[in-house]
């Protein structure tokens, strides 16, 4: 407490002086210890912001990583499906390619395999008796000549010679080819068949030719098998197709 001084002035005693030096102490204190709490609380409040930053930063972080590894998945998915299309497409087309050959060469060897039936049936005598009769048949009544007009069925030179046709039938081997055309070209000469042997051609079969015009139907090999081929090969075609069974 403080006392008055003879000359007026107030004075501070001992006891004064050291509660005056407590009460300031305390109040340091006090203020230190305001401060380091509102520290503490600003320290805290400045973490919490920076882990929200930290955890919103790391969510965009795993988001565009996400849609990153999306996209890849996605561009690589298109690529494959891409690829897959592709190699479907290419398996398709090659698969039709094959079958298209397959039949193409089936097709070539039904042909192939009909033109040498037809050209070693055409070479056997009996058969171009057969074919000579016929012919020499029906030469006038369909083959769509007028009246009066010769027909002349030329022979491959290979199975007659010129010289056989001139030759009376019983100087021929009886049998023969040559034979049998001169024994039937007396019968059929009256109604305007003749037999000549075709010039220039080694070809097989007979040949239908109306004297003095250049008409002529031939029944060779190559086109007895190109008339038979017509009407066969549409009909062996669908059966490759499976429409005819």
């Amino acid at each position: 407490m403080s006392r008055t001084s003879s000359e007026g002035r107030d004075t501070m005693t001992t006891e004064d002086k050291g509660a005056l030096k407590n009460l300031a102490s305390s109040g340091v204190e006090a203020l230190i210890e305001r401060l380091r709490d509102e520290g503490v609380q600003v320290g805290h409040a400045e973490a919490q912001r920076i882990e929200a930053e930290a955890r919103r930063e790391a969510a965009r972080i795993v988001r565009d990583a996400e849609n990153r590894a999306k996209a890849v998945r996605e561009a690589a998915q298109q690529e494959v499906d891409a690829l897959r299309k592709g190699g479907e497409e290419a398996l398709r087309i090659a698969m039709r390619d094959t079958v298209l050959r397959l039949k193409a060469d089936l097709a070539d060897r039904f042909s192939d395999e009909v033109k040498r039936l037809i050209a070693a049936k055409i070479e056997q005598e009996a058969f171009l008796e057969r074919l000579i009769l016929e012919v020499a048949a029906k030469a006038r009544a369909e083959a769509g000549v007028d009246a009066g007009q010769d027909v002349e069925i030329q022979l491959p030179k290979a199975l007659v010679s010129p010289d056989e046709l001139r030759r009376n039938p019983l100087e021929l081997r009886e049998g023969s080819l040559s034979h049998f055309v001169l024994s039937l070209a007396g019968n059929i000469l009256a109604e305007g068949v003749t037999f000549g042997v075709a010039a220039g051609t080694e070809g097989k079969g007979i040949r239908l030719a109306l004297k003095g015009k250049d008409v002529h139907i031939d029944l060779t090999d190559e086109t007895v098998a190109a008339t038979l081929l017509a009407h066969l090969q549409p009909r062996f075609r669908a059966i490759l197709e499976g429409m005819v069974k």
